[in-house]
């Protein structure tokens, strides 16, 4: 298990878009014991600024990553990155964006030197990010230029519901045509790797969508779905995987398919995650799959008008940390 030593795994937490409610659900872990050594990578003086501000009672400590001991209520280990300038609750300033970038970096070198098993992540402001003249489209994206990984596929997941992206923040009008029957193959296969390695499933049951409504409705309605999805779950079958599709996104949710499935791969953001979020907002997990490392985040966004105010629920962030530990396990 990388972790750095033997015993509980070491998790580092990065508290995103400090303006946004990242930092208040960072202090929010230190309400709970957590069976690990948990370390949120943040300017120390940004969470205690923040506790403060929240009325928070929270003993703050500086560690490197090979000083972490096992987390314990009350009390928080930071990994310090120093804000590029001062912020405030619910403020965006892009200054910040090559803090947040930061935090990032720092957070996965340590995965990938084996110091943390995991990764977890609050949430950033990609509209920040990329003001400040860096382009970002998002964490998937970032982390797997981090890591050097060649196929990153996301996934959310909401108890047993799970769903993947076989694209992820594209425009609509391009969608289709960035979905290749031998790209989508190659996702199918990540999918079915990661729910193998990360979840326990040696051969996961996978529900295809078909991208046009109807899946196509045997080319009336689009050609795609015969022409780049259905070869792409043929090739999958042959290889042993258990695929099946497309399906139509309208009956693809129901009850009776979900039984038959372990996870549902939706061909864009928004076909697949209004369900998921209308399931399990606040509890959902986002995790990065083709990734050498586990990295699980929160399945919302900063936040700005609750930065502060005490009222950011840090379900999310829960839900994302034991999923981490679970995918450790794994």
């Amino acid at each position: 298990m990388p972790s750095g030593r033997d015993g509980p795994p070491a998790i580092v937490v990065t508290s995103g878009e400090p303006a946004g409610i990242g930092p208040d659900l960072c202090l929010a872990l230190a309400e709970r014991d957590w069976p690990c050594r948990l370390v949120v990578a943040a300017d120390p003086d940004l969470l205690a600024a923040r506790a403060r501000e929240l009325g928070k009672r929270v003993v703050l400590v500086e560690v490197r990553p090979s000083e972490a001991m096992l987390h314990v209520r009350g009390r928080l280990q930071v990994l310090p990155v120093r804000l590029a300038t001062p912020t405030v609750a619910g403020r965006l300033d892009a200054a910040n964006a090559s803090y947040v970038l930061e935090l990032l970096r720092t957070a996965v070198a340590g995965c990938v030197r084996g110091e943390f098993a995991a990764l977890v992540t609050a949430p950033v402001q990609k509209s920040v990010i990329a003001e400040s003249g860096v382009a970002f489209s998002g964490h998937t994206e970032f982390l797997a230029e981090l890591t050097g990984a060649k196929l990153p596929v996301m996934l959310l997941v909401a108890d047993r519901l799970r769903v993947a992206l076989a694209t992820t923040h594209l425009p609509l009008r391009e969608v289709p045509d960035a979905i290749t029957s031998d790209g989508l193959y190659d996702v199918i296969e990540v999918l079915a790797q990661g729910l193998r390695e990360r979840f326990g499933l040696e051969r996961a049951r996978i529900l295809v969508c078909g991208l046009n409504p109807h899946a196509g409705e045997s080319g009336h309605l689009g050609h795609e779905d015969d022409a780049v999805i259905r070869p792409a779950i043929a090739r999958a079958q042959a290889r042993g995987i258990a695929a099946r599709g497309p399906v139509p996104a309208d009956t693809a949710f129901t009850s009776r398919s979900l039984a038959d499935a372990d996870a549902v791969l939706a061909m864009y953001h928004d076909q697949g995650l209004p369900v998921l979020k209308h399931s399990g907002f606040g509890h959902a997990v986002n995790v990065t799959l083709g990734l050498p490392i586990v990295r699980t985040s929160v399945d919302h966004g900063t936040a700005l008008d609750l930065a502060g105010t005490g009222r950011a629920d840090p379900g999310s962030l829960y839900a994302a940390l034991e999923l981490a530990l679970d995918c450790v396990r794994a």
